[in-house]
């Protein structure tokens, strides 16, 4: 999986107070967990534009000016009710030897003849939750419609792999094929015309 560097400072005051006066700073106040302590530290708000305003999903280099170096991934972010600017982040440390859960996103690949035949593709799952060693999580999770077929449905069960646990029940659909709108009303249409034909044909003698 792609990974982003984010450069920070740590810090050793907390509390409101001290978040307000970085964020009037243009920095966001961030909390690393999953290490024998938790780590405050800050960063520059235009450092997260690559991580946030993205449908892509990375691990995170965490950069800090006294020499400590951390993989992670974002674990929650904060954002402003009205300009949406980023308040807070919290990230949790990668361990190559533990598992992690994180969601990942189904990249759609191939032609339906479903879809070439009038139907139109309902996507339920954009994104899967799957766990994995660090070294394991896949950038997107492929999901191939070319053998849908009006009606069709693909489960997770068909985007398995050993290399991880999909988070998700076995009768979880990603994706299915129905028919469009505009086809069901043609397709009901035609059958009231025909309907009609019946009723105005002449009675046999």
């Amino acid at each position: 999986m792609k990974s982003i560097t984010i450069n920070g400072s740590q810090r050793e005051s907390v509390g409101k107070a001290a978040s307000k006066t970085l964020r009037n700073a243009g920095k966001v106040p961030c909390v690393l967990y999953g290490g024998d302590n938790p780590i405050h530290f800050s960063a520059n708000e235009l450092a997260f534009s690559k991580l946030v305003y993205t449908p892509d999903v990375h691990t995170v280099v965490i950069d800090l000016e006294n020499g400590g170096k951390f993989n992670a991934i974002v674990q929650d972010l904060q954002f402003h009710p009205v300009t949406d600017k980023i308040l807070h982040a919290d990230f949790f440390q990668l361990h190559d030897d533990k598992e992690v859960t994180l969601g990942i996103p189904v990249k759609f690949q191939g032609t339906s003849p479903g879809i070439l035949a009038g139907g139109v593709l309902s996507k339920n799952k954009r994104k899967l939750n799957v766990r994995a060693l660090p070294k394991n999580l896949p950038d997107f999770i492929t999901a191939d419609i070319s053998e849908m077929k009006i009606g069709n449905k693909l489960y997770v069960t068909e985007v398995a792999n050993d290399d991880y646990t999909i988070m998700h029940p076995d009768n979880t659909v990603i994706c299915q094929v129905r028919i469009s709108r505009a086809a069901m009303k043609a397709s009901q249409e035609a059958a009231n015309d025909a309907d009609l034909d019946d009723d105005e044909a002449p009675a046999a003698e």
